[in-house]
């Protein structure tokens, strides 16, 4: 019998309910009285994950890039010959799946028949089907998005930026692979990534709606397999703490050029406490410097040097990234003025008001994502990464004013910015 562990977050006022289910894969719901189910059966596995070796295994096992992303596709085919979204169309539920750069998921949204549609998700993707025909016609399906990937700017733009940062992280990897690499993946190699990385012991199912653990460890009892857990031996390629290129700048058919600066972060975090702290230190400082309401954005929009200006923060296990970005006439002109904006900062500091404030709409918008009906997926972003999204709400709460002007003066230093920049085609 698996055990249900509840947890109340009582400053939030939420509870979730945990269990480990005796397949070995972990369990959350979330109870929410929503009108709508919303289900992830997601996988510690994305397209940085290509180099990897089985507890007790002497070498490593390098795959061909892309391949993530390749068996995501791959897994909505049955023997049978059945299709995965008319088995969920036939209960009403919305259906999809993505591969990122360290998940893959699978997921349902419906109104009704829950049981009967988590019954679907948790079949199909625990029954892989691959044969050399149907792995050889897919290459041909792929090998067509990614052209079409390579003709989008803005896919472009930002695969770019990546390419600016990192020069040996996987990070920088294009999630689909390209049409060489896909051409070396066989069925043998998509059950050789499936055995190992798609063992309940590696995966978690996070659900939100009005249900019960109960029901869902039924359900699970009917469908999943028992077996043997894995221990997974990841590599990951050393990284330098400097940018890989100052500038990368591309051409497409667009009006107006395009650009990201991307801000490198060196010091990536190993305890899952420390990567929070850090992504929430750091998204809360990116929001001062570049939030709609900040000196820079308002200039920036005023002296219409820009056009639909945004920034970010993203951290993780292997990387730590900042974006800035939007549209402008001269993207040099824009990276000169965040150059001096910066530097500027870090000696006069921010305005503790503005600080006070911004974290208080920060929290207020993390609070109001606990009524969503995709809370979810942020939950399961977290649990990759074996983190606690509510842990994660409380810590940016706490973050101190004191650390913003250290920061600043520790991350925006030249050797670890770049831009990466799409103008329009030259006459």
């Amino acid at each position: 019998m698996s055990e249900i562990k509840v947890t109340e977050v009582k400053d939030l006022g939420e509870r979730y309910i945990t269990a480990r289910h005796k397949s070995g894969l972990e369990i959350t719901l979330i109870p929410k009285d929503f009108s709508v189910y919303y289900a992830l059966f997601s996988t510690r596995y994305g397209a940085a994950d290509n180099c990897f070796k089985l507890g007790g295994e002497k070498e490593f096992t390098r795959v061909p890039d892309g391949i993530a992303h390749y068996l995501e596709h791959k897994m909505f085919e049955n023997e049978n010959g059945e299709d995965t979204f008319e088995r969920f169309a036939k209960y009403g539920a919305d259906a999809n799946a993505f591969t990122s750069t360290d998940v893959t998921a699978y997921l349902f949204s419906c109104t009704d028949h829950f049981e009967e549609n988590l019954e679907i998700l948790l079949d199909y993707v625990t029954k892989p089907y691959f044969t050399p025909e149907t792995v050889a016609k897919e290459q041909g399906i792929i090998g067509q998005e990614i052209k079409m990937g390579e003709d989008n700017p803005r896919r472009a733009l930002y695969y770019n930026m990546l390419d600016a940062v990192y020069k040996d992280s996987q990070c920088k990897l294009n999630v689909a692979g390209t049409v060489e690499s896909i051409s070396h993946i066989t069925a043998d190699l998509l059950y050789s990534c499936y055995n190992t990385f798609y063992n309940l012991s590696n995966m978690m199912l996070v659900i939100s709606g009005n249900t019960t653990m109960e029901k869902i460890l039924e359900v699970c009892d009917r469908i999943l397999p028992v077996k043997p857990p894995v221990k997974i031996v990841r590599h990951y390629n050393d990284e330098q703490p400097t940018v890989n290129k100052k500038r990368v700048v591309a051409q497409f058919e667009v009006s107006k050029p395009m650009f990201i600066i991307g801000v490198k972060n060196p010091d990536i975090k190993t305890s899952s406490y420390d990567i929070m702290k850090q992504d929430a230190e750091c998204s809360l400082l990116f929001e001062l410097l570049f939030g709609d309401t900040s000196e820079f954005a308002i200039d920036m929009y005023e002296s219409g040097l820009v056009n639909g200006f945004y920034a970010g923060y993203d951290g993780g296990k292997i990387s730590s990234l900042g974006e800035i970005g939007g549209e402008s006439d001269d993207p040099e002109a824009v990276y000169q003025k965040l150059v001096e904006y910066v530097e500027r900062k870090k000696t006069e500091g921010f305005s503790k008001e503005d600080f006070e404030r911004i974290k208080k709409a920060g929290y207020a918008d993390a609070i109001r994502a606990l009524d969503s009906t995709r809370l979810p997926e942020a939950i399961t972003f977290r649990k990759i990464e074996n983190m606690d999204f509510f842990e994660y709400i409380d810590i940016y709460k706490n973050v101190r004013f004191e650390d913003m002007q250290p920061l600043v003066r520790s991350l925006f230093t030249d050797d670890h910015l770049c831009m990466s920049v799409v103008e329009p085609i030259k006459k």
